[in-house]
């Protein structure tokens, strides 16, 4: 990555362009496969905008905890795909890689093992550590998961010292090996989808600010404020509450933090369109590109069914079925009695599959069987004269600008390096 300015300059310029009247909100996207990497930053280029590619710790992580389940990616080999799709494509714009819900027992399975507090925190800041040496951007610090407060969210006091605790440890780290200045974001609550109230946000960043202060350490670039957003199955369950994202947004600016919302996800244009006016800094969307690229596989295998013998098509649907159900990924995105379904119960409902593989059809695509698959359609489909892989390209994009366009961001790479005078 060899971005022209940092994020922290790129925050302040943005700053800069909103205190002259400017109006937009900023984007991360989860890199849910390396075909989104390549919409995206060909989106980014063509409409020129900055991007925040934002990757949790299950998606991308060191191969000492397992690696990430997309393309197997640990820090390095994403940052590796990442400029590679850049030299391909020429890019010349602004792409920050951000490390979303670091933090201890933010992998599925050191929650499942309920590992104890200090081998917990001790693997995170590894974890981070190679985030930083890999060139991250941002980095999102969430302490807010704990076993150990399963039926509840983390106290207060709690999070903001492992906050700090982690901070300090890696800005440590940082300045021992002569690293680059990164930016933080810092995380109030679980993302539930109910509202952070105002003088929690208040307190949590009035407190954070002042501790890493005492410690010489700057204040975080983002600060997580939930608004009321809930992702589930191909929908936003939440309940947006405009007001409560306004004074949050207020509350933040006041520090020089910008607000970050989470589970944008699937959001109307309505609502996105009044994000820059409520001053929200910024949003992230992760699963809801991934159901787009799935979407887009369904669909070129019904024109594969159609156009391509029998003996030769493919067998993408079942394999993509069956994986989606096995990975049980879904559990995290179902509701009621389905998050306690049994794979073989599923696996023998047509209309209960077909929904899963909706969902978490994303989560197989490096999948040997299903990996095969795909590349066996699309090869089917280019001998019938269907370009399906510039048609999945172009779903993807079209999803992506939807944001990008409510968001006020064509153009804007631009105009934050005319701020910064480059």
């Amino acid at each position: 990555m060899n971005n022209k300015i940092t994020i922290t300059e790129m925050m302040n310029a943005a700053k800069a362009l909103k205190e002259q009247g400017e109006q937009f909100s900023l984007l991360g996207i989860g890199p849910m496969s390396k075909t989104l990497l390549k919409a995206t930053l060909e989106l980014a280029q063509e409409k020129d905008f900055p991007i925040m590619l934002i990757a949790s710790r299950n998606q991308v992580d060191s191969d000492e905890f397992g690696h990430g389940y997309v393309c197997g990616w640990d820090q390095d080999r994403f940052v590796a795909d990442v400029e590679a799709v850049e030299k391909e494509i020429g890019f010349e714009g602004l792409c920050y890689l951000c490390r979303d819900h670091g933090g201890p027992w933010q992998r599925d399975e050191e929650r499942a093992a309920k590992l104890p507090v200090d081998e917990a925190m001790e693997k995170c800041i590894r974890s981070y550590k190679h985030d930083m040496e890999s060139g991250f951007d941002l980095l999102h610090i969430d302490p807010t998961k704990d076993p150990e407060f399963a039926m509840g969210t983390v106290p207060f006091d709690l999070v903001i010292d492992r906050t700090v605790d982690i901070i300090e440890e890696l800005e440590k780290f940082r300045t021992e090996k002569g690293l680059p200045e990164i930016g933080y974001e810092a995380g109030t609550e679980e993302t539930n989808g109910g509202l952070t109230s105002v003088d929690a946000f208040s307190g949590f960043i009035d407190t954070l600010v002042a501790r890493l202060a005492e410690k010489g350490i700057k204040a975080p670039e983002f600060v997580v404020g939930q608004t009321g957003t809930l992702t589930r199955l191909t929908e936003n369950v939440g309940h947006f509450n405009r007001e409560n994202a306004a004074l949050l947004s207020a509350n933040s600016a006041k520090h020089g933090v910008g607000v970050k919302e989470h589970n944008g996800d699937y959001l109307s244009d309505k609502i996105l369109l009044e994000h820059p006016v409520l001053g929200i800094t910024a949003m992230n969307v992760a699963p809801e590109f991934g159901v787009v690229e799935t979407r887009a596989y369904l669909e070129l295998a019904k024109v594969e069914e159609r156009n391509v013998a029998a003996e030769k098509r493919s067998n993408i649907v079942a394999e993509m079925s069956r994986e989606a159900v096995k990975s049980e990924r879904w559990r995290k995105w179902v509701v009621g009695d389905m998050t306690q379904a049994d794979v073989d119960t599923v696996l023998a409902d047509a209309e209960l599959t077909a929904q899963i593989t909706d969902i978490c059809g994303h989560y197989t695509y490096e999948t040997p069987s299903v990996k095969a698959e795909i590349a066996k359609m699309l090869a089917n489909l280019k001998e019938v004269g269907v370009d399906g892989e510039s048609y999945v390209n172009y779903m993807l994009k079209n999803s992506i600008d939807r944001y990008a366009f409510c968001f006020g961001m064509h153009g804007l790479t631009a105009k934050l390096l005319k701020a910064c005078g480059k």
